[in-house]
């Protein structure tokens, strides 16, 4: 043994059995799972293509602009994924719907996040009558189906991306709020929330500096899976013609018009179907990676 009481054959200790901590333990878990990673790699290209569309095509001359001489052509080397019933160029018109459907997704989720988030640490942290009045008021949101309920929003306020997101947000509310307020609820009894009311901190203070950050592990799972149960409920209302209106790209009015044509200009309905399934299927992947990433009984 060397002189050194921390190493053994040259070999630091210290820093072989340095305790790693919280998010290392996380992603050395998450990056044993196959299916999280391909998840996350491909969610990850897709977000990266989101923010290059903007620069790399016009969205005047080159997404909305109609080309009749070049209408309904195969996939080429010059259209890769052919083009539609006005002669735009399908690829380009993927590639830029991926900012309408992921920008849609990203903001309602967060939106939904904050307030549904809010009410129930509020419910779970105080509980008895404040948190009866916050359940019950999330149960009647959560008796409507949220389709059903984007549906009638829009319908009732006219179809625009602003409504959509609006109609969206407040049918998500009531999942943040039940998730947050469980997960709440499991940490408002442990011991460092009994110190700092000790101390006298306020429950301000107690709720957004020691409750949420050590709840937050259950909603991050529930954010990468709402944001695909919302891109699939954009393309579903925007195939309703309730969704993202023409002429701006969006997979789902894509399908919607190219339904049409389906029969003898099949890639017209293939790609942008291939474009929603592989978005939710990484987000799928990514979210089930989490979710046994941060579940501490698998340690």
């Amino acid at each position: 043994m060397s002189d050194n009481k921390n190493t053994v054959k040259g070999v630091d200790l210290k820093k072989k059995y340095k305790k790693q901590g919280p998010s290392k333990e996380i992603w050395g878990r998450l990056r044993k799972n196959k299916g999280a990673v391909v998840g996350f790699v491909i969610i990850s290209a897709i977000i990266l293509m989101s923010i290059l569309s903007g620069f790399i095509y016009d969205y005047e001359t080159e997404i909305i602009n109609q080309n009749i001489q070049e209408r309904l052509q195969s996939p080429s080397a010059e259209h890769w994924f052919g083009t539609d019933e006005l002669g735009r160029d399908i690829f380009a018109r993927i590639v830029y719907g991926s900012r309408t459907s992921l920008s849609i997704g990203f903001v309602t989720v967060a939106f939904a996040l904050v307030v549904g988030g809010t009410f129930g640490a509020i419910a779970g942290y105080f509980g008895g009558r404040i948190d009866n009045i916050i359940m019950r008021l999330m149960d009647i949101f959560l008796a409507i189906p949220g389709t059903l309920f984007a549906i009638t929003i829009v319908a009732a306020l006219g179809t625009s991306t602003i409504n959509l997101v609006i109609a969206l947000s407040i049918s998500s509310v009531p999942r943040f709020a039940r998730i947050l307020r469980s997960s709440v609820m499991v940490v408002r009894d442990v011991e460092f929330i009994e110190a700092a009311k000790a101390i006298g901190a306020n429950n301000w203070r107690i709720i957004t500096q020691h409750v949420i950050p050590n709840s937050l592990a259950p909603v991050i799972v529930q954010t990468t899976l709402t944001v695909a149960t919302i891109i699939l409920t954009i393309a579903g209302l925007s195939f309703l013609g309730l969704g993202v209106s023409a002429p701006q790209p969006e997979w789902g009015a894509m399908l919607s018009s190219a339904r049409t044509y389906m029969r003898e200009y099949a890639y017209m309905t293939l790609f942008p179907g291939l474009a929603i399934m592989i978005t939710i299927l990484s987000l799928n992947l990514l979210g089930d990676g989490l979710r046994d990433a941060l579940d501490p009984r698998l340690k």
